[in-house]
């Protein structure tokens, strides 16, 4: 198995190691990912697991659970402990945690070319004799050391390096380790977590004795002046520091362009004008290119010209039944409006977008964003490592609704769950977005603006307030900036485009049946009707834009693209394209989305999510069509 911090390149090695073959499954009794592959060839070959990275074996998130489960199964076999060689004591404090368990283990000291940039330098024989363990210098993307790590795996060691404790730590060790189970696989570092108060792992390992070990921890608290858990992090950090030093040394150098942009990146002052230049640029490549020139390109050229008039033609000539003909290039047909939407449409912006944002993924300036909006999330109770789920909404908000694991407590993880449904739109909703604001004036963008985040502030901070729990820490790892490297930008968006051709075009087909169904049954012009009063006197919005808000149930994203139709035939004015925008932003996404949530969290949570942001995004824009009337033509 690997096992590792987050960003230190675990994922990178994974895929070097085990090449193609590769699945992704639920860990057993939970909804946390694992990666599978095989590393070696032939009879060699042996199986090789992908734990989430994590930041101590002391669990506190459910990736950090499931990690902490295997390592302490007893039969976790070979574990490739991967450190960040620019922070030699951050993963050494992870390498004696994981010596606690007594499992076999070989070090390997990825990034170490960004090591040798900054001036670090570590003697790797040295190390490897502190820690009695094969230790590998590696650099994933460039496939150093790969070999030797296949090779050394076979010669894997338990750790020889131990914390030295406080002889009053060792005694309580060894009386929970009697509790617990002397011949328990891992049973020191089993002992030890619960002495730092992982009370989950008890019921975990099924371990009777709770209450003792309560006890037990509070008497070492009063006997040592301070909590157990301070007591054995301290002794910890202590060996790491000592190790680090053994074996580290820093050479001078000089702050290079990337280190002094990252630094300026997270600047109070200089941090906001660079997020500014990063969100324009953005706007101008998936706005301005993706939803301008390549739209125009593929709706009016390649289906307008080319794909709709000859298969218009051929269906004419040789299906003779109507009813089938008007289903594949009718006014709702699967090719004139599913695969012209889907394709024509949202494909570009959406391939633009994925290609942003994995440009930004791969630079390290996500995890600066975070830091840089720690503060305004304060105030609605989260802290900063709550932006990445968001971030990461951007692409899709099913996934990202599974990467809220990362966040600490249950409260924020459903906090920003609700967050991610109301109003963090997805790749390609966002695309669809940003090609509708082109045609407006930069007061009415504002306007929007203001509304989406007044009310995501406003929700956050009345569920900070009535949600049960407590908040947690801000401490969050920063990548170096680097210079994203093109093969595997090119990897991740052509992986994200394939993910919506499977996933997304055969949900827009679905509802381009549906609306079929209805327009052909009577159906669509009663519902139109009933919601008349909704979308046309409350959001004052044409008729025909009942049929976007329908579709918008399945995907929102569809919604948005069929507003987005009526937009660019002039068939919405301005503030009717305001209101579109706000009443599809806060849109439930998808679904899927809530299919997920109902996964992670339960259908409770997900149908008083539902419950809140449906409601809220009418109301939302029928405020909004009401403060444009209270102010007609100050935004025009």
């Amino acid at each position: 198995m690997l096992l590792g911090n987050a960003n230190v390149g675990k994922s990178a090695l994974f895929g070097a190691l085990s090449g193609r073959y590769v699945s992704v499954s639920n860990y057993p009794g939970t909804t946390v990912e694992v990666a599978s592959g095989v590393v070696g060839r032939n009879g060699s070959s042996r199986a090789l697991l992908d734990t989430p990275g994590i930041q101590s074996l002391h669990a506190v998130s459910p990736d950090e659970v499931v990690t902490r489960n295997i390592v302490l199964s007893g039969d976790p076999g070979a574990v490739l402990l991967v450190i960040d060689a620019k922070n030699l004591q951050r993963g050494l404090l992870l390498a004696l945690e994981a010596g606690e368990a007594g499992i076999p283990i070989v070090v390997a000291l990825n990034m170490a070319d960004e090591a040798d940039r900054k001036g670090i330098e570590i003697d790797v024989p040295k190390l490897s004799a502190l820690l009695g363990v094969p230790v590998v210098r590696a650099v994933a993307p460039r496939r150093e050391g790969i070999e030797e790590i296949r090779t050394r795996l076979g010669h894997a060691a338990p750790i020889r390096l131990r914390v030295e404790y406080p002889p009053a730590v060792e005694r309580a060790v060894e009386r929970v380790g009697e509790v617990i189970g002397g011949s328990r696989p891992a049973s020191r570092l089993a002992a030890l977590l619960s002495l730092a108060g992982d009370d989950a792992l008890l019921t975990d390992l099924s371990v009777a004795g709770h209450a003792e070990i309560a006890v037990l921890r509070e008497a070492l608290g009063f006997e040592l002046g301070l909590p157990a858990a301070s007591v054995i992090q301290r002794a910890r950090l202590e060996a790491a520091r000592r190790t680090a030093a053994e074996v580290l040394r820093r050479r001078p150098t000089a702050e290079s362009l990337p280190e002094r942009l990252a630094r300026l990146a997270i600047h109070p002052a200089w941090g906001w004008p660079i997020l500014g230049l990063v969100l324009y640029a953005v706007y101008l490549f998936v706005g301005v290119f993706g939803a301008g020139t390549l739209v125009d390109f593929f709706e009016e050229t390649v289906f307008g010209g080319w794909i709709n008039p000859v298969v218009t033609s051929a269906v004419t000539r040789w299906i003779p039944i109507p009813l089938i003909a008007d289903f594949l290039v009718g006014d709702y047909g699967v090719v004139t409006m599913a695969l012209t939407y889907s394709v024509a449409i949202v494909l570009p912006i959406v391939s633009t977008f994925f290609l942003a944002f994995s440009l930004l993924e791969d630079s390290g300036y996500l995890p600066r964003l975070a830091v840089m909006l720690d503060r305004p999330f304060r105030r609605m109770g989260l802290n900063g490592k709550a932006v990445l789920p968001m971030i990461l909404g951007l692409g899709c908000d099913t996934m990202a609704t599974m990467t809220t694991r990362i966040l600490e407590t249950r409260k924020e993880r459903i906090q920003v769950t609700l967050l991610l449904a109301l109003g963090v739109p997805c790749s390609a909703q966002l695309g669809v977005l940003l090609g509708m604001m082109a045609g407006l004036s930069t007061a009415a963008i504002a306007v929007w603006a203001v509304v989406i985040v007044g009310t995501m502030v406003a929700v956050g901070a009345l569920a900070a307030r009535l949600l049960p729990g407590t908040s947690s820490d801000f401490i969050l790892e920063l990548p170096p900036l680097r210079r994203p490297g093109l093969v595997n930008i090119t990897l991740k968006t052509l992986a994200r485009v394939e993910w919506y051709l499977k996933e997304v075009i055969p949900v827009f087909v679905i509802g381009t049946a549906i609306l079929f169904a209805l327009a052909g049954t009577g159906a669509l012009s009663v519902i139109q009707e009933a919601l008349s009063p909704l979308v046309v006197g409350w959001l004052g919005l044409p008729v025909e834009a009942t049929e976007a808000l329908l579709v918008g149930f399945l995907r929102r994203d569809y919604g948005a693209a069929g507003l987005f139709a009526m937009a660019r035939t002039g068939g919405l004015d301005f503030v009717q394209i305001t209101v579109s925008l706000v009443v599809v932003t806060l849109f439930m996404p998808c679904i899927a989305n809530v299919l997920m949530i109902v996964k992670e969290y339960g259908s409770r949570v997900a149908l008083a999510v539902v419950a809140v942001v449906f409601p809220l995004a009418f109301l939302m824009g029928g405020l909004v069509r009401l403060f444009f009337q209270a102010f007609p033509g100050l935004f025009s």
